[in-house]
């Protein structure tokens, strides 16, 4: 008898251990099956739209410079000064100059006088044709020679060419300037329109061509955006900032309060397309510099950590160029709780 109670007791004891462990493994499974939301993957093509910082300047800035070296005589304008046609800006000391055109002047004369002496020698035979025709070589040489040392004497000052401003002043009163120094910069009249540079990289630089519209503002006032127009970029990278320059033409400045000079930003719309996939910002997992990693699935049963490189991020989406060729279902939701290998359970 006692041993049939032993053998119910043991039985009993093994039937409630055998169903503890299969609710334990019950458990341990939905534990190990994380809900997820999905989201097909598929190329699509994207307008780039992207910002850039810059300032602002008139189409035909111009650094004025004398032709001549010398001493720097007398500035007659400032920085921010309207300037008109015709108006005197600048002049050197023109003593070298002038002693230069006094210099050919003379050989000028004198070959002068030996010309006619040779013609009338000629006449009456006492020279040969060839003195007469060397002597008419000389004229004809310092007759060039009196006109380029006139010429450089006139260029002892600087002269506007057109109505525009004086935006900078390089050098000042009783300074040595060499030939082509520049000595101010100026500006055409408001008339001649003012146009909006920048800096590209080179993906941005890629994708923009003239013609693209963009909008662009300064950094003071109300921040008012004015209808903009790319009208040139660069076909090599610019040394002084390491890439590539576009230029906007604003056809709105009367929206604007413009200076040159003055800093501002720019909004480019490309037309061209690009062709990449579209994720969610909350996808991406673990950024580092462009790359970062997502979730994926093929079978929807199991989660796949990849890498991917980061092409741009805007309106808060992510553009992906490279890492998702081969999956079919991206995991959009419930990424925090997974690691690779996962078990996934997709809810809708």
């Amino acid at each position: 008898m006692k041993k049939i109670l032993y053998s119910l007791t043991f039985g009993l004891v093994l039937l409630t251990f055998s169903c503890q462990k299969k609710t334990a493994n019950s458990t341990v499974m939905m534990q190990d099956t994380i809900p997820v939301q999905l989201q097909k993957i598929q190329m699509d093509s994207v307008a780039s739209v992207f910002e850039v910082s810059g300032y602002f300047s008139t189409d035909n800035e111009t650094p004025l410079s004398f032709k001549n070296g010398g001493i720097v005589e007398k500035i007659y304008v400032k920085e921010g000064d309207r300037i008109k046609s015709g108006q005197v800006l600048a002049e050197v000391k023109g003593t070298e100059t002038q002693a230069a055109a006094q210099q050919a002047d003379l050989a000028y004369q004198k070959a002068k006088r030996d010309y006619e002496r040779a013609v009338n020698l000629y006449k009456d035979s006492v020279t040969t044709l060839e003195q007469m025709q060397n002597a008419k070589t000389a004229l004809a040489v310092a007759e060039q020679q009196k006109a380029a040392a006139d010429f450089n004497a006139a260029q002892s000052q600087i002269i506007a060419l057109t109505d525009g401003n004086v935006l900078e002043k390089f050098v000042k009163e009783g300074q040595l300037v060499g030939a082509g120094t520049p000595v101010l910069l100026v500006s055409g009249s408001d008339e001649d329109g003012w146009i909006f540079k920048s800096s590209l990289s080179d993906s941005e630089w890629a994708t923009v061509k003239v013609g693209d519209s963009a909008r662009v503002s300064t950094n003071v006032g109300d921040k008012t955006a004015a209808k903009a127009e790319v009208i040139r970029k660069a076909e090599g990278i610019s040394s002084e900032t390491g890439g590539f320059s576009v230029q906007l033409s604003v056809q709105e400045p009367e929206k604007l309060s413009l200076a040159s000079g003055l800093f501002g930003k720019a909004t480019i719309y490309p037309s061209k397309k690009i062709f990449s996939w579209q994720i969610p910002y909350d996808a991406l997992l673990d950024g580092d510099a462009d790359y970062g990693y997502v979730f994926v699935t093929n079978d929807r049963k199991t989660a796949k950590k990849i890498k991917i490189h980061i092409s741009k991020i805007q309106h808060g989406k992510v553009l992906i160029d490279e890492g998702l060729e081969d999956a079919k279902y991206l995991i959009v939701s419930g990424s925090a709780y997974l690691k690779d290998g996962s078990v996934i359970d997709i809810k809708n």
